[in-house]
This record gives C-alpha cells, sequence and structure tokens, in this order.
C-alpha cells in the first residue's frame, strides 16, 4: 500500500498561490467525518479515503511550512516535504486512538520538513547529531526573540536545552557566518546519525495546533472578502477606507 499512497503526492507545481488557494478549496473535515475515513484506510486498505484525507489536510503543511520560510528555501519545495509528512501520518494514522488526523500528522509533517532543511541550508550541515539539531532549530527560534545573547542569556538557552554554554556560543556563531566550509568526514554513531522520531516535535501540549490554523483560515478569508468588497467602491471612497481604518502606520481622521 505504500507505492500506492505515494502515488497520491502533491506537489506545488506551477504557481505557488495557486496551489495553495487550491489547498484551502478542499473542506475541513468534521471529526466524524475524519474518523469514518479513516476507518475505511485503517481496516479496508481504502485509497480513495486515503485521498480525501490528505487533500483535506493540504492547508495544514501549508501553514507550518511558512513558518520555515526564514531559511532561505523555496516554499514549493517546503510545502513538497511537508506533504510527504502527512501522507506518512495518514498511513500510520490509528482512528482508534482518539486524537484528530493533525494532532498526529503535525509532528510528521515537521520532521520531514526539518529533515529537508538539515540536508540543503548550508549552514546546518554541521548539526549532523541529534543534540545539534535540537540546539539548531530552538536556538533559531530564540535568536528571533532576543537576538544577541549576553552570557545569562547563553546560560539560561544553554539549561533550558540541555547543552553547554560553550555548544551555545559555536552554533550562534555559526548561525551568524555568511558563508562557511565544514568538514563531513566525521562520521557520528549511528545512533545520532538516524533521524529524529517525531515524538521529538511534540509542540505544548497546552497548545492547539487545528484551532490556530482556523483563525487563520478565518483571518485569510476575511480579508479576501474585504478584498472584494473594495473593489466594487470607487477610487475615493477605497482611499478614505484605507487611510481610515488600513493603515496601522498613519490612520487618519474623517475630517482629515
Amino acid at each position: 500500500m505504500t507505492k500506492e499512497m505515494q502515488t497520491l503526492a502533491l506537489a506545488p507545481v506551477g504557481n505557488l498561490e495557486s496551489y495553495i488557494r487550491a489547498a484551502n478549496t478542499w473542506p475541513m473535515l468534521t471529526a466524524e467525518e475524519e474518523k469514518e475515513l479513516a476507518e475505511k484506510l485503517h481496516y479496508q486498505g481504502d485509497l480513495e479515503a486515503a485521498k480525501t484525507l490528505i487533500l483535506s489536510h493540504l492547508r495544514f503543511v501549508v501553514h507550518v511550512a511558512r513558518n520555515y520560510a526564514g531559511y532561505g528555501l523555496p516554499q514549493a519545495d517546503l510545502i513538497q516535504e511537508g506533504n510527504i509528512g502527512l501522507m506518512k501520518a495518514v498511513r500510520r494514522f490509528n482512528p482508534e486512538v482518539g486524537v484528530r488526523l493533525v494532532s498526529f500528522a503535525v509532528h510528521w509533517i515537521k520532521a520531514e520538513i526539518h529533515e529537508y532543511v538539515l540536508r540543503n541550508w548550508r549552514i546546518v550541515k554541521v548539526a549532523t547529531t541529534k543534540a545539534q539539531r535540537k540546539l539548531f532549530f530552538n536556538l533559531r527560534k530564540t535568536k528571533q526573540r532576543l537576538g544577541w545573547f549576553n552570557q545569562d542569556e547563553v546560560e539560561m538557552v544553554a539549561r533550558e536545552l540541555g547543552v553547554s554554554s560553550k555548544d551555545v556560543r559555536e552554533m550562534e556563531s555559526r548561525m551568524a557566518a555568511q558563508d562557511m566550509t565544514f568538514d563531513m568526514s566525521a562520521a557520528d554513531d549511528a545512533s545520532d546519525s538516524q533521524p529524529m522520531a517525531p515524538v521529538l516535535y511534540l509542540q505544548d501540549k497546552t497548545s492547539n495546533f487545528a484551532d490556530g490554523i482556523e483563525e487563520d483560515n478565518w483571518e485569510d478569508q476575511a480579508a479576501n472578502k474585504l478584498t472584494f468588497a473594495m473593489e466594487g467602491l470607487d477610487e475615493r471612497s477605497q482611499d478614505i477606507i484605507r487611510a481610515r481604518w488600513l493603515d496601522e502606520d498613519n490612520k487618519s481622521t474623517l475630517q482629515e
């Protein structure tokens, strides 16, 4: 069944925005619909059910892939790798576990994207062990929040990630470098060279990934409706609305 499911792979081809719009046209499944389809796939090997599960979750892959835009890699490639993770998740999903597919799949989606980033971003080829990979991804997120670290922040990050302060400083320098060459001849032990299990990417259990996606989708739909409505107005009315409500940096009063 693995080879058959691979034929369902959907890679962004042509215009990326067109692909994203198409992905968002597939309706989201209710819990009952999802469970019924998952049972058909799990117990009967129903590939049509698998296809529907995959297509209805493509928007989630797009959402996850957007979080990796800062690595300078093609967004279409990130989405394609995420789609591979989604298909792996659908194939392994057990409808009797009692969780929604999106909560299960997000870890597989991130795992595939992480591996792609590590294979292709020039600076991270040094991150070959599990500890280094964990440090790389977490350090990048922390740097976006704090900028360059002082010594107290270095020690705080080191404690949080379970590494030494020296490791943090070293990775920080490597990430700041514009162009570096690394000696890749030294091999790590077999266990370190294996891809990380999806469980290592588990997010905070107090958060709800699906709710976040739905909120983003609502905002996108609202923006699209606003754009459509604005197109029906004359140019002066459009300028007034933009100046009064849409320009956050320089809002005007109605008198102005």
